[in-house]
């Protein structure tokens, strides 16, 4: 039987903080990858975009499918021969919006809402990513 939501039915987001939320050891993209690499993992486990991480752990970008196709539009238009050796450093967005592990869920939920973003990375205390929160993730700890 499907529950059917209404005004009067209040939902709860069960979990207290972003650990609680979190999809934990994400897949990332090192920042030194190939990023013919990272499009074959994009592509096989049907993502949209990974984080990049650098030799410690610690995220310093995002590398996404839109990044990748704005540089192979670039690379056609002033007709090089392809991202072969590109890094995933080279194509990443330079920004990374993350919480840490102990934040509140409330704070992760205006975070997400704030930022207009479907997913947000969660860093321990030394700022190296430990876990993922899509809005998905979310959804699935709404009950009633």
């Amino acid at each position: 039987m499907t529950a059917i939501l209404t005004k009067e039915t209040p939902l709860t987001l069960r979990g207290r903080t972003a650990a609680d939320l979190m999809t934990t050891n994400p897949i990332s993209v090192r920042d030194h990858g190939l990023v013919s690499d990272a499009v074959v993992l994009l592509t096989r486990k049907g993502f949209h975009a990974a984080p990049v991480i650098d030799d410690t752990g610690r995220p310093v970008g995002v590398l996404s499918y839109t990044d990748v196709l704005v540089h192979e539009r670039a690379r056609r238009d002033a007709g090089d021969k392809g991202f072969d050796e590109a890094r995933a450093s080279d194509l990443m967005t330079p920004a990374v919006f993350s919480v840490p592990a102990d934040a509140p869920a409330s704070r992760v939920v205006a975070d997400m809402v704030a930022l207009n973003v479907h997913q947000l990375y969660v860093v321990d205390a030394a700022n190296v990513l430990v876990g993922v929160i899509t809005a998905l993730d979310v959804l699935r700890k709404l009950g009633e």
